[in-house]
């Protein structure tokens, strides 16, 4: 059985007994220059975490991991493994830039063909994997939220270990690189404000910058420039990203004048410009996992919200919570918040909003009658607009998780590759900031082409339009940038297409048995107080892949059947478990949801295997 409440840390272990691989790839950051085998590391719990500095739960996972390191700082060595998704990734210069801008206090091992990432069987980003003291892979974990589970299976190795003798404790292998200075650090997001100057959101300074017009000379910083979540005229932000000029009629009702995406705490903030107030105005600052993401503002979760704008068919500040794949809405009139758009599926769907799939939601531009969105995951450019009682979302460009690429043309025909931001130009057309190519795009609605206004521009994150002219965020140069002189003409790159290097896995064809393997942490039980204590929820890409099988259900192990004919595609997986501390002389143990969604990219053939695990926590007993 898969779900294995009854199964021990320590029986999985016996029964799961395999040696780590090696480490495999072409450099080593964070580490002064030294190349670092496992059994540098022999003596330490080795917490191995597979991510990709593109996907925002492997940055969820970093920000979890953050007090655990400190815990344990003298008995877990963290190594990051990076396993590029998108091409850009793959970059030598793109992620040292990326362990910098996110903060990564750990060894990282570049693996840009992914050949570690195969030896350990990794099949989502992020995975963690628990190495003990003597090599030997123990714990598995795909997804985010594992913190407590972690902690339960460090604290059993230790002291597994420190009983044998084979623990030992010390510093570990990190060596901080030297932090430059800058006016800028990675900023996110700009906007024009009334006053004719530009507000930036200083993402890796924490801060906000308020330029002249020229966009280089400093009017005033808001905030003191440290991670935090303090309100006031010396206030914190996390990661601040995008931004949001409210119409002044609100701006009056409200005491604010701009509402910040505080990313990392979770939160909005507002701004009052007359003297750089700062007050919280949504979220809880716990990240979202579950249940109602709706209701007053203060009292409502949310998750990573990335951008936010003003969009008066909606009549409130549209949000795009990168965290959980959707559009959210917060209306400063009444304080409250709600979903808007998408049901937390990654993937590309289009439709009525409610029904519809994003990934990682990243950009936002005003369009009058089309809200505008840079979906950043499947390298696509997107819009939602007004249909009969609702709203619909619809794509202009792009086609799914896995492709990518700098083409023009025809919009079906055309590329991107994981865009973040997104202007609308005075003619109409659409500026989008293709970030991981480095360029600056223009769609045109009118004649459904793509053409290249712009390349060379290092990780384009946010623009907004200034007396005509565009002003681009070049995140990655810590500066902003007017890269398409007036009069300058789009030209065509005719491309090429490219997929994520991500290998597909093989399966058999007809019936198949997915598995998503969960054991709750030691000292922990299912919680089945309320009724079933799991969820999986299945659909895919294309939709007529799966004959049996889609739908939601309580049960982690489901019978898929495979449609003939079709020999590629990809399962959409979102699967949960809920547990609690088994202690019963508590009466109010602690719970929580452990939560993860696979993109699995599938090739079927006749000869491939007729089990497909996933392996959400623990150990694959039936491997």
């Amino acid at each position: 059985m898969l779900l294995t409440a009854d199964v021990s840390v320590e029986q999985q272990k016996r029964r799961a007994r395999v040696r780590a691989p090696e480490f495999v790839g072409r450099q080593w950051l964070n580490t002064g220059g030294k190349q670092i085998k496992l059994a540098d590391l022999r003596g330490r719990v080795v917490l191995l975490d597979f991510w990709t500095f593109c996907c925002i739960n492997c940055l969820h996972v970093l920000d979890e991991l953050r007090p655990l390191e400190a815990e344990f700082a003298e008995e877990v060595v963290t190594v990051g493994v990076h396993s590029p998704k998108f091409e850009h990734e793959a970059d030598p210069d793109a992620l040292v830039a990326a362990v910098e801008r996110y903060a990564v206090h750990h060894p990282v091992l570049d693996d840009p063909e992914l050949t570690t990432w195969q030896n350990y069987a990794v099949k989502a980003w992020p995975t963690l994997v628990v190495v003990d003291p003597e090599g030997y892979v123990v714990h598995v974990a795909a997804g985010e939220g594992h913190v407590e589970a972690l902690r339960s299976v460090i604290t059993e190795i230790i002291a597994e270990h420190e009983a044998k003798g084979t623990l030992h404790r010390g510093n570990g292998p990190y060596v901080p690189p030297e932090a430059p200075e800058t006016t800028l650090r990675f900023p996110g997001k700009v906007i024009a404000l009334p006053s004719g100057n530009l507000l930036v959101s200083d993402s890796a300074n924490h801060s906000l910058v308020e330029f002249a017009a020229d966009g280089e000379t400093v009017v005033r910083r808001i905030g003191a420039g440290r991670r935090g979540r303090a309100d006031g005229a010396d206030a914190e932000f996390s990661e601040p990203a995008g931004l949001a000029l409210l119409p002044q009629h609100v701006a009056e009702q409200v005491g604010y004048d701009v509402v910040v995406a505080d990313t990392v705490n979770h939160l909005l903030r507002g701004v009052r410009l007359a003297d750089g107030e700062v007050t919280t105005l949504a979220g809880t600052g716990e990240q979202w996992r579950d249940g109602s993401d709706g209701g007053p503002a203060l009292e409502t979760p949310l998750t990573s919200p990335w951008d936010v704008a003003w969009w008066e068919p909606a009549g409130s500040v549209v949000i795009a919570m990168a965290g959980n794949h959707t559009l959210g809405l917060f209306d400063p009139v009444a304080g409250e918040v709600r979903r808007f758009a998408g049901t937390t599926v990654e993937g590309l769907r289009d439709g009525a909003a409610e029904e519809a799939f994003f990934a990682q939601p990243s950009g936002l531009a005003d369009g009058g009658d089309r809200l505008w969105l840079a979906d950043s995951e499947t390298s696509a450019l997107r819009w939602v607009e007004a249909a009969g009682d609702g709203f619909a979302v619809r794509t202009a460009v792009g086609t799914g998780l896995f492709d990518f690429g700098h083409a023009d043309g025809p919009a079906e025909k055309a590329l991107l590759q994981h865009p973040l931001g997104v202007a609308v130009l005075p003619d109409g057309s659409v500026a989008v900031c293709d970030t991981y190519n480095g360029a600056v795009r223009r769609y045109e609605p009118a004649t459904g082409e793509v053409s290249t206004l712009a390349t060379d521009v290092a990780e384009p994150s946010g623009a907004a339009v200034v007396d005509g002219e565009l002003v681009v965020v070049a995140s990655a140069a810590h500066r902003l940038e007017r890269p398409v002189p007036p009069g300058v003409a789009a030209r065509l790159v005719e491309g090429a297409s490219q997929q994520v290097k991500r290998p597909a896995t093989e399966i058999g064809s007809g019936a198949v048995e997915l598995a998503v393997v969960f054991t709750p942490p030691p000292g922990t039980k299912l919680d089945e107080r309320y009724g079933p204590s799991t969820r999986l929820e299945i659909t895919s890409s294309p939709a007529e892949l799966l004959i049996e099988g889609s739908g939601v259900g309580t049960d982690l192990t489901r019978r898929l059947v495979l449609a003939e004919g079709i020999e590629q595609g990809v399962l959409h997986v979102v699967a949960q478990a809920a547990s609690c501390d088994d202690d019963p002389s508590v009466e109010h143990p602690a719970c929580r949801l452990t939560r993860q969604d696979w993109g699995v990219p599938i090739k079927i053939t006749a000869a491939g295997p007729e089990r497909l695990p996933l392996v959400m926590g623990g150990l694959d007993a039936g491997a």
